[in-house]
């Protein structure tokens, strides 16, 4: 004999399975959406920095609500030059990644597997970590006055030094039955370094890349206020100048909005699938 239908649902519905509160199933679509968790989390944000802008808690000239940087948006963009002052920390950022790219990556490497190099480099490495960027623009100044090699320099020494630390942290972290098994399979260093110690060190090297733009994209704000004649840290520090706090607020939506699609698009991904990769390394070891 079939079960008696509960009292009070629907015709259709299978005994014994109640549906979820039509609440937590609207909020389980919303969590499964991209756009909603990425830009769910600054509804609260903006909402309060709207109140407080209403309230009147500070005068206008110190603080300003999400409306008036919107229409500073729509102002600095039809003038041109919220996208010129854009395109100038870009272009600074990229030199500056470029070059510390180029100096780190063989830096790192060249320390981590070389004895003699580490000993000569390391006290030397470590003098410089300690010492901040920003310590360098006076001197800098003096060397290449206000120019882009100035801000260039300020970024590549910023970006270099984290790098190499993560570099040589990531060689160190490779197995060494690894590199033992390779070469007593007739590998020689080169193939060595290729196939087992750079695909082991990926994802220190990651983690220090994305470490090392953070501390890059700080940087280049940082230059561009004390040496720069434009870009969004100029923007920022001209704007402080003659009193207009939209643009400072405008300055620093632009720069968390531009750090956030960088990490999002690039150097997260990067980064997952090194991680990836050397854990299915590992995973493949522990099988063996």
């Amino acid at each position: 004999m079939t079960a008696t239908r509960e009292r009070g649902a629907p015709a259709g519905a299978r005994p014994g399975i109640r549906r979820a509160p039509l609440a937590k199933r609207f909020w389980a679509v919303l969590s499964r959406n991209s756009a909603f968790r990425t830009l769910g989390p600054f509804v609260p944000v903006v909402a309060l920095w709207w109140l407080v802008a209403e309230a009147g808690v500070f005068p206008d000239a110190f603080f300003v609500g999400p409306d008036r940087v919107v229409a500073e948006i729509g102002e600095l963009l039809r003038k041109g030059i919220l996208p010129g002052y854009l395109s100038d920390s870009l272009t600074r950022l990229g030199y500056g990644v470029g070059f510390g790219l180029l100096i780190g990556l063989p830096m790192g490497f060249l320390t981590a597997m070389s004895l003699r190099v580490r000993k000569a480099v390391w006290p030397i490495l470590l003098f410089f970590q300690a010492i901040a960027d920003i310590a360098w623009l006076p001197i800098v100044i003096v060397w290449f006055g206000f120019s882009l090699t100035s801000v260039t320099f300020v970024i590549v020494y910023t970006i270099v030094f984290p790098l190499m630390l993560s570099v040589v942290a990531g060689v160190e972290q490779v197995p060494g039955e690894l590199i033992r098994a390779a070469r007593s399979l007739g590998a020689g260093r080169i193939r060595v370094f290729v196939e087992v110690i750079l695909p082991g060190a990926l994802p220190a090297v990651a983690s220090g890349v994305r470490t090392g733009l953070g501390y890059g994209w700080r940087a280049l704000v940082a230059a561009e206020i004390i040496v720069g004649t434009s870009g969004i840290g100029f923007m920022m520090f001209d704007a402080r100048r003659v009193g207009d706090v939209s643009q400072v607020f405008l300055g620093m939506i632009v720069l968390g909005i531009l750090w956030y699609m960088l990490d999002a698009l690039i150097l997260a991904p990067f980064e997952k699938a090194t991680v990836e990769r050397w854990g299915m390394v590992r995973s493949m070891e522990g099988d063996g």
